[in-house]
């Protein structure tokens, strides 16, 4: 069988993850690297092996040479090249997330209903292998009910800056940067129930705290001192149709002793967690047993979760087979983080 031939649009930091990953996979050829930045683009397409590099990608979507795109571009660009990418007949993976209005995620769902081309989702935290064994279990009934999710990612010196601290490019702070990967993890895990009620806060109360010396943090590539109209923390309250809730909280910057990740789902026969390590809570002849299953790393691992979501969207366009992050669950996403920002800014809770 020919290879699906693939192409990246935008070489910012994520972008090496789905350049090394189609690199290493047998039925895929990467074709082109597309970037604003004509040099880095050629740049990255010698690194990795691609014949064709672009600065314009609506010259790369011509080509017919390349059957699908990985969209790792700035947030508010998302939807007008997934469109674009679908109706010039290939098959997208868009990085999270989907887009950054609701209404632009039904945008892209109807283009992907009429072009029946696939469109993934870049929701890489559910291809991580301890999330791919643990979603076995709980589809198996091991925890039973889950009703109820706790997920945190506190950044205590941590904005990115640049792009990232744009909200007119991002469409946002920490909440749709981290928070989408802890809401989104949750919620596939508890089926994906329909979200009916939605209270969150937001806060900018530090801003970058590019004052802070003796303390390095990634910044972006843009990075500039003086942007920074996004949020350093958000937390919400969401509440499901089927009576399950999930609290979060996400921040940038926050006077905490430390960074702490955790994700943590609770059901009426068992629990068990993600973050920091994968654990799991169960009770066998009336005894609480915390068990650990042998897993090749305890805790997220970036590079197996990117070849693995890679994997499966190389397996999906192959087969024409629904992945697992489909537009619709982007869709579903972004009614929750706008409710949060909403819910912010009326000081209220929203009813999805």
């Amino acid at each position: 069988m020919k290879p699906i031939r693939t192409a990246v649009i935008g070489t910012g930091s994520i972008s090496d993850f789905h350049l090394k990953s189609y690199a290493r996979h047998p039925d895929a050829e990467l074709v082109a690297v597309c970037d604003l930045n004509a040099e880095r683009a050629r740049k990255k397409a010698d690194q990795f092996g691609a014949a064709k590099s672009y600065s314009d990608y609506k010259e790369l979507l011509a080509d017919p040479d390349i059957d699908a795109v990985s969209v790792c571009t700035w947030n508010n660009t998302h939807a007008e090249i997934s469109i674009a990418a679908l109706r010039a007949g290939k098959h997208v993976l868009v990085e999270k997330p989907l887009c950054t209005t609701v209404e632009e995620a039904l945008r892209i769902q109807e283009a992907v209903e009429e072009t029946g081309k696939q469109l993934m989702i870049g929701y890489v935290r559910r291809y991580d292998p301890n999330a791919r064994l643990l979603k076995e279990f709980v589809d198996k009934g091991e925890f039973g009910d889950l009703y109820y999710a706790k997920a945190s990612s506190i950044r205590r010196h941590g904005n990115p800056g640049g792009w990232f601290a744009d909200r007119s490019r991002s469409g946002g702070g920490p909440l749709i940067d981290i928070g989408v990967h802890m809401i989104d993890l949750c919620w596939y895990m508890m089926g994906r129930p329909k979200a009916v009620t939605v209270s969150g806060n937001t806060y900018r109360k530090l801003g970058n705290r590019a004052n802070i010396r003796n303390l390095s943090h990634y910044k972006a590539a843009d990075w500039d001192p003086k942007v920074n109209t996004v949020e350093d923390l958000a937390s919400a309250m969401i509440r499901f149709e089927n009576g399950a809730s999930l609290q979060v909280d996400v921040s940038f910057a926050l006077h905490a002793q430390k960074d702490e990740a955790s994700i943590k789902l609770y059901g009426d026969k068992g629990g068990f967690e993600i973050d920091p390590e994968i654990v799991i809570v169960t009770e066998k002849h009336d005894t609480i047993l915390n068990v650990t299953p042998q897993t090749d790393h305890r805790g997220f691992h970036f590079e197996a979760a990117f070849q693995s979501e890679i994997d499966h969207f190389v397996e999906c366009v192959r087969e024409g087979r629904k992945p697992i992050s489909p537009v619709e669950d982007g869709v579903e996403m972004m009614k929750i983080l706008n409710a949060v920002y909403e819910s912010a800014e009326r000081r209220e809770e929203i009813r999805l």
